[in-house]
């Protein structure tokens, strides 16, 4: 007897902004506040004066946003910025990284491209782990990361900064 023939995979949709999703439901479900480190560029609205190496960190919590929308194509919601209120918009694919504020548990994703922006194709939807310049590496693991802090519970101080300064990033197959 012969096997059928296996059809070959298909390339579908991109699996980021299903993680993002889930992952922001996981920091919520948790009790941690969901930040994303985005890629800025001109498919970004965002203050640019809060930009820096064109990169932000956007705390997109229920507390801190208005009208959150994590849609397929884009994040969009309110925020507040210096006490006044601005739209953000953020395409899916300038998502770089989500993490939980507090433990910096979450997942690192690749940078956008030239040809990638706004029309990722789903093989450079590899997650990958992040180490950051400040703070801890960011993995999703199942098991509570250890708190150092005091009887409070709080964590204890972030781990000193590996040198060199720019982020690292692991694939993780």
């Amino acid at each position: 007897m012969s096997s059928p023939p296996i059809a070959p995979a298909t390339a579908g949709t991109s699996t980021r902004p299903y993680l993002i999703r889930a992952l922001h439901d996981w920091c919520t479900d948790n009790g941690f506040t969901p930040y994303v480190a985005v890629f800025v560029d001109a498919h970004v609205q965002v203050p640019s004066e809060y930009v820096k190496n064109n990169e932000i960190v956007l705390n997109v919590g229920f507390e801190a946003t208005s009208a959150l929308k994590l849609g397929n194509e884009t994040i969009e919601f309110k925020a507040r910025f210096g006490g006044s209120s601005r739209e953000i918009v953020v395409p899916i694919d300038h998502v770089i990284a989500i993490y939980a504020r507090e433990n910096g548990q979450g997942m690192a994703f690749p940078m956008p491209t030239e040809g990638q922006t706004n029309a990722s194709p789903a093989s450079a939807e590899t997650p990958a782990t992040l180490t950051p310049p400040r703070g801890p590496k960011l993995t999703l693991t199942d098991a509570p990361s250890p708190k150092s802090g005091g009887a409070s519970g709080e964590p204890g101080p972030p781990p000193e900064p590996p040198a060199g300064g720019r982020p690292s990033l692991k694939r993780v197959k």
